[in-house]
């Protein structure tokens, strides 16, 4: 299938235009996030993230009335998924000191109820977990079951025959869930999931983050190099450099501007700047590949004509290869859940970037290149 076939566009008598353009979108990005910043997942930053699941669609700012005074500090909230589901965020990484007694209150009442006057002894105790033990090991068993029904994250210590003792994992979901059930009785909900990273991991892979996006741009730039002219890597890895720049400032300017899309920067944003830039190098390396071949063939012809040529003849792959990636891209969006989302967002915006860049960043730089120079270009 083919389109675009015969087209001759001049693109790069636009290029001072789109330059503006990548200007004002730079500008715009940097301007954000100077004064609005960005909004690191617990991944980079560190603390928990719950996850609930409620039976019936929940109203959000009611929710965060409702564990404003709870003592966790500042909760961020969000809608997970559909319209029963609530993200928690909170920089706690444990439950603060002064709630963890009334905590395990609340577990000992429990006990209590489910088996009335039974003998237990509370041996050891962490900062996110008490360990119990009972009089024999039928006792924990069973305990250890009801528990775990009644939305504990309790546990046997070791699957021993003679094993008396229970450890139960004591969170921030844990007190939520005991003000939350009691101020919302008509709607049950459950803990689909809470993760917590401690402030050092968090940095870690921030790091690791940032150097993983630049050795991925230094290796592009050695390879394409080699294959074709330096100014033509430089070119790309310019283009490259453009889109991922282009695509953080875009997370600053709307983050919380679209309901339901969770612009945080995480490990799976990450993986969207590197698919990006996957996506983005392949498509400029088409051009270039077909703008060595023209200049093999037509030696005498301006640069400013091969380039626009070469631009030309390869739109139509372009076009295609863009359009069926989209679709698969814009399929994630809307149907591929909250954990997608971000990242089909990104990839989307990345194709459109990347296509953009291709032509009037890494094909106009080599052409400013080859004006400023006057030097030939010859493979």
């Amino acid at each position: 299938m083919k389109i675009f076939e015969h087209i001759n566009y001049n693109w790069l008598g636009k290029r001072k235009f789109f330059y503006a353009l990548s200007t004002t979108l730079f500008l715009l990005g940097l301007v954000n996030v100077i004064f609005r910043g960005l909004k690191f997942g617990i991944d980079f930053k560190g603390g928990t993230e719950i996850i609930l699941q409620f039976q019936r669609p929940v109203n959000i700012s009611n929710i965060r009335k409702q564990v404003a005074d709870i003592g966790l500090g500042t909760l961020e909230l969000n809608t997970f998924g559909s319209q029963t589901g609530v993200m928690v965020l909170t920089e706690l990484q444990n439950i603060p000191r002064n709630i963890y007694p009334r905590v395990i209150e609340h577990i000992n009442n429990t006990i209590d109820q489910i088996m009335p006057g039974v003998p237990k002894k509370i041996i050891d105790s962490t900062e996110n977990s008490v360990t119990y033990q009972f009089a024999n090991p039928d006792t924990t068993n069973v305990m250890v079951d009801k528990l775990f029904k009644a939305g504990f994250q309790a546990g046997k210590i070791s699957e021993e025959p003679t094993n008396k003792k229970m450890i139960v994992k004591v969170g921030i979901s844990d007190w939520l869930k005991i003000n939350l059930r009691n101020k919302m009785k008509d709607n049950s909900f459950t803990v689909l999931k809470e993760d917590f990273v401690g402030p050092k991991v968090g940095r870690e892979l921030k790091e690791d983050a940032v150097i993983a996006v630049f050795l991925s741009l230094v290796v592009i730039l050695v390879y394409l190099g080699f294959r074709f002219k330096f100014i033509f890597a430089l070119g790309a890895v310019v283009a490259l450099f453009h889109d991922v720049l282009i695509t953080v400032g875009l997370y600053s300017i709307l983050y919380g501007v679209i309901p339901g899309l969770n612009l945080q920067i995480d490990l799976t944003v990450v993986a969207a700047f590197l698919t990006l830039v996957g996506y983005s190098v392949n498509d400029t390396v088409i051009v270039f590949d077909r703008v060595r071949e023209n200049l093999k063939i037509h030696k005498t012809t301006p640069l400013f004509e091969v380039l626009n040529k070469s631009i030309n003849q390869t739109m139509s792959r372009t076009i295609l290869t863009a359009g069926t990636t989209m679709i698969s891209v814009l399929v994630l969006l809307f149907f591929g859940g909250e954990v997608l989302r971000a990242f089909a967002f990104t990839f989307a915006f990345g194709i459109v970037t990347g296509t953009y860049s291709s032509i009037f960043i890494a094909s106009a730089l080599v052409l400013e290149y080859v004006n400023k120079t006057h030097k030939k270009l010859e493979f």
